[in-house]
């Protein structure tokens, strides 16, 4: 009789003790679903973060790019106040209207302009990731650019040997001095070019690669702008 007891006992004993190490199981397995969601919110987290510094590092880089134009700015308004100053001071010399042709400036201007739409192109094709599309308007926009500077440098010569050099006069100090200075621009534009050119090529289309395009971007536009103010200013009122 006691036998039977102490069986009754141990078998009312073993479903609980099922039931005990069912819990248990379910537990861990709860804790272990617990540590994926948390490691997959944790790598969210790190998405996030890492998402939020690229868009940080762009509009950091963009904003002070946007400052630098500013300064420039700050930069040619000076130079076109002292040629504006010394627009009359020829020193009994050589005047521009005897050297300055203007077919011959509206073909660097033409050259200048249709550079800022191949440039254009090129951000296009950057958008959609096309890396030989975009070389190959880059290669066009640096080639509208350095015939530019050709001419420029041409123009240069030939009104030096005309006897109207840096020297001359105050006219012309002034009038080397702001179209030099966006002719150094202009080539400063294209060795930037050619070192993006290099970083594309390393590291494709990566975040840096695409603002640095950008700042780019913003730059040869500006000196299209500048030089129409050139043109305006200093050539056709040169001829008038």
């Amino acid at each position: 009789m006691m036998t039977t007891e102490v069986k009754d006992t141990f078998n009312l004993n073993v479903p609980a003790q099922s039931t005990d190490n069912h819990d248990l199981d379910n537990h861990d397995l709860d804790n272990h679903d617990l540590d994926n969601h948390d490691l997959d919110n944790h790598d969210l987290d790190n998405h996030d973060l890492d998402d939020h510094d690229h868009h940080d590092y762009a509009g950091d880089t963009i904003f002070g790019f946007w400052i630098y134009i500013l300064s420039d700015c700050l930069l040619f308004g000076t130079l076109f106040a002292v040629y504006a100053v010394y627009s009359n001071s020829f020193a009994g010399l050589i005047e521009p209207r005897e050297l300055f042709n203007l077919g011959f400036v509206l073909t660097e201007t033409a050259l200048l302009l249709f550079s800022s739409f191949t440039f254009g192109m090129a951000m296009l094709k950057a958008n959609h990731e096309d890396i030989k599309g975009m070389f190959k308007w880059l290669a066009i926009t640096f080639g509208l650019g350095l015939s530019f500077l050709i001419m420029e440098l041409y123009e240069f010569y030939h009104f030096s040997s005309e006897g109207a050099t840096f020297h001359s006069s105050a006219y012309w100090s002034a009038f080397y001095g702001l179209v030099a200075t966006h002719g150094l621009h202009v080539f400063a534009g294209l060795m930037w070019m050619i070192v993006l050119v290099f970083h594309f090529k390393r590291d494709g289309f990566s975040a840096e690669n695409k603002t640095r395009l950008a700042c780019l971007s913003l730059f040869w536009h500006f000196l299209d702008v500048i030089w129409i103010c050139v043109f305006s200013v200093v050539y056709l009122m040169g001829v008038l």
